[in-house]
């Protein structure tokens, strides 16, 4: 399997997830009152965390190292986030934004780790990391509930996403058809947990 697995229009859809995580991160900074040196460390941790340690895991070029593009795009974001009210993003817009990108980079890591000769269900696991890191290490720098303590579907819309796509590579779909399917099952799972707040069952103790 080729190593290269990002086309041109891949890259661009990279950026648009960068970018939407990237917002997501500044706009925590923005409402903390911080500066814009946090405001942009947030955006870039939030937006190439997830890649960077799927990357490292793998034993890939870390991405954004090797793109200028993905840091310029995470200071464009918060050079936004500083010029505009935090109200201009509340609501759930910004939330659908979030589980888009989450569920396309979860689909985009794990093709990026079958093609890096990593097993199946490893995979899976990193097109979770991809999706889910970043937004774990913003809210351990800053000091709030990680994204995993929250009780509607997040990190199963990535794996229902990551799990999609592995078994598209492996029954040898198109990547145009097997990408999307995957991303919008993914994505649909993640907005009907915001619309209706659906979550797993709790441990409860016996």
């Amino acid at each position: 399997m080729s190593v290269e697995v990002l086309t041109p229009v891949l890259d661009w859809l990279d950026l648009l997830g960068v970018a939407i995580f990237a917002l997501s991160g500044a706009l925590i900074a923005a409402r903390e009152g911080q500066t814009f040196v946090t405001m942009s460390f947030f955006a870039l941790v939030t937006g190439v965390g997830g890649g960077t340690v799927r990357d490292l895991l793998i034993g890939a070029p870390v991405f954004w190292i090797e793109d200028a593009w993905v840091a310029a795009v995470c200071l464009g974001v918060a050079c936004i986030s500083w010029l505009t009210p935090t109200r201009w993003w509340e609501g759930k817009l910004l939330e659908f934004a979030d589980g888009l990108g989450l569920t396309g980079y979860a689909v985009l890591g794990t093709a990026k780790s079958l093609s890096y000769g990593i097993p199946p269900i490893p995979a899976v696991v990193m097109g979770v990391v991809t999706g889910c890191v970043g937004g774990i290490i913003r809210d351990i720098v800053a000091g709030r509930p990680s994204i995993l303590m929250r009780p509607e579907l997040y990190v199963t819309a990535a794996g229902l996403s990551a799990l999609l796509a592995m078994a598209g590579e492996l029954a040898g779909l198109p990547r145009y058809v097997a990408w999307p399917v995957a991303t919008l099952a993914g994505f649909a799972l993640r907005a009907a947990a915001i619309q209706w707040k659906l979550a797993l069952p709790a441990y409860r103790e016996r």
